[in-house]
């Protein structure tokens, strides 16, 4: 079956190129800081020449989101009051770059401008890599070191104390209401992958709290579970709480349950590392109980793979993400080795509830690493792509925009419009999208390959050659949601 599926997805693939790219496709990049030590090198100006040089290679290849990590090993890549600077900013934790410069502030308006959005990645427990890491003496740690646990060579916040969920959530509701993110997001790292002999070290928070809250004393792995299922809900409560428009999502390890390890067989055909049993993520019930708004499942494995196929993966989770935002992650690394970028997204635009893509590393997409971005610019995202709008947090479309003219200008030839309604209203236009028609085709929103630019601004540079040929302009606007108003203005200009 699955050399069939193989080969069907192989054929599926072969017309691909022929098809029109879909008009709403999430397509993100993550960008990762930990283990990265070229940023530590760079002084603020090259830093910020190269933060532009990757989103500009990313929005190239038509990337629409990027997750980037801004809280690695509890400290931070942007100025916070509860964390200090990250050691994988400065190269000592602590250390602040010149002139206080603020990376995440930096990003997020380049990736605005853009026509990115700007994911704040936070790994929540993990503090620190090695036990030869410093931490710096303003650190929490040393304010109350009874909270934490070392596992191997790592330091963790102790996921079974309230007290933790609380910090975290108050770093998260720091991040919320002082910049302009669009989610919050935490990858695979919940309780950590297991050590092979080695008991992560609760004892003492299981004794406290487990019998208060209905656990006895041979339901671990379930009082585990409710740990990280109340940090979901309490994350995803204080965003509500603070910007409600923020979305919150997940990228979890790529197999949720071995079919094997379900009484029901509800599981998928795998042999590997689970969610539910190893790391105690009950990543469905998030999804069932609306506590997060996009799952983005780490399919880090080619077609075919013996334990862990990735056609097999991606169908079980659309199978079971109950109709919601579902994402793939792909490995770049396994993808190229494999030859297998083709029916990959030829799978993804195929399977139903499958709703884009999400990129690992990031940095390979930026480097065009065997022609990755390439292939992506002219065949797969060869059309800009709008991020499927969020209907569970917000369905109601914003208001139109208003007076579209075209007009000469010292620029040349503009065509611009006013926005209606405040942009500070999440309701309101953010951003607008602009199509271009022959002057009899039939007007059709829902073709990509009529979109000509997707904008922030109220204003676009039209391509004025010889003023013989009309065509027919159209713009829309689009609320923080991504809802897409009803329909646009239009005009007709001679080109």
């Amino acid at each position: 079956m699955k050399r069939i599926f193989s080969c069907l997805l192989l054929l599926a693939s072969l017309t691909l190129p022929a098809q029109i790219t879909p008009k709403r496709e999430f397509r993100g990049a993550w960008l990762q800081v930990i283990y990265q030590s070229q940023y530590k090198a760079m002084s603020v100006p090259e830093m910020q020449r190269y933060f532009i040089s990757v989103l500009d290679n990313l929005q190239a290849c038509r990337i629409n989101a990027i997750i980037f990590q801004v809280r690695p090993s509890a400290d931070a890549f942007y100025e916070s009051r509860l964390e200090p600077w990250s050691r994988y900013l400065t190269g000592e934790q602590g250390r602040a770059p010149a002139g206080n410069f603020d990376p995440m502030a930096f990003l997020i308006e380049a990736a605005h401008d853009r026509g990115m959005e700007f994911h704040a990645w936070l790994n929540p427990y993990r503090v620190a890599s090695s036990d030869t890491e410093t931490l710096h003496h303003s650190h929490i740690y040393y304010q109350y070191p009874e909270r934490f646990v070392r596992y191997g060579k790592q330091l963790y916040f102790d996921p079974g104390l309230p007290e933790n969920r609380r910090f975290i959530c108050d770093v998260v509701r720091d991040i919320v209401a002082r910049y302009d993110v669009d989610a919050i997001h935490m990858d695979d790292y919940f309780y950590p992958y297991p050590i092979a002999g080695e008991k992560f070290p609760d004892d003492r928070s299981f004794n406290q709290y487990a019998a208060s809250q209905g656990f006895s004393s041979n339901q671990r792995g379930d009082w585990r579970r409710n740990n990280i299922n109340n940090l979901i809900f309490e994350v995803k409560q204080t965003i509500v709480r603070t910007k409600p428009w923020v979305r919150f999502g997940v990228s979890p390890f790529g197999i949720y349950r071995n079919k094997r390890s379900t009484p029901d067989g509800s599981g998928s055909d795998t042999n590997g590392l689970q969610n539910y049993d190893d790391l105690y993520a009950d990543v469905k019930l998030w999804v069932e109980k609306g506590w997060i708004d996009y799952n983005i499942p780490q399919v880090y494995w080619e077609i075919g793979h013996s334990r862990a196929d990735y056609a097999v993966l991606v169908e079980w989770w659309a199978r079971n993400n109950y109709g919601e935002h579902l994402y793939i992650g792909q490995s770049v690394e396994t993808t190229l080795r494999f030859h297998q970028l083709a029916p990959k997204m030829a799978a993804e635009r195929s399977i139903p509830g499958i709703y884009g893509n999400c990129f690992w590393y990031g940095y390979e997409l930026a480097k065009n690493s065997n022609g990755i971005a390439d292939s992506l610019r002219y065949i797969y995202h060869r059309h800009p792509a709008l991020i499927p709008a969020y209907l569970h947090l917000h369905s109601k479309s914003p208001p139109e925009v208003k007076s579209l003219k075209a007009e000469w200008t010292r620029q040349g030839y503009v065509l611009h419009w006013q926005r209606n309604g405040a942009r500070s209203n999440p309701e309101n236009a953010q951003y607008y999208v602009v199509y271009r028609f022959w002057n009899r085709e039939r007007i059709n929103l829902n073709n990509p390959s009529k979109i000509v630019s997707i904008t922030r601004n109220t204003q676009y540079q039209l391509p004025y050659i010889r003023g013989k040929e009309k065509y027919i302009y159209v713009v829309t606007s689009v609320d923080r949601f991504h809802n897409e108003s009803k329909t646009g203005k239009s005009l007709k200009v001679r080109l």
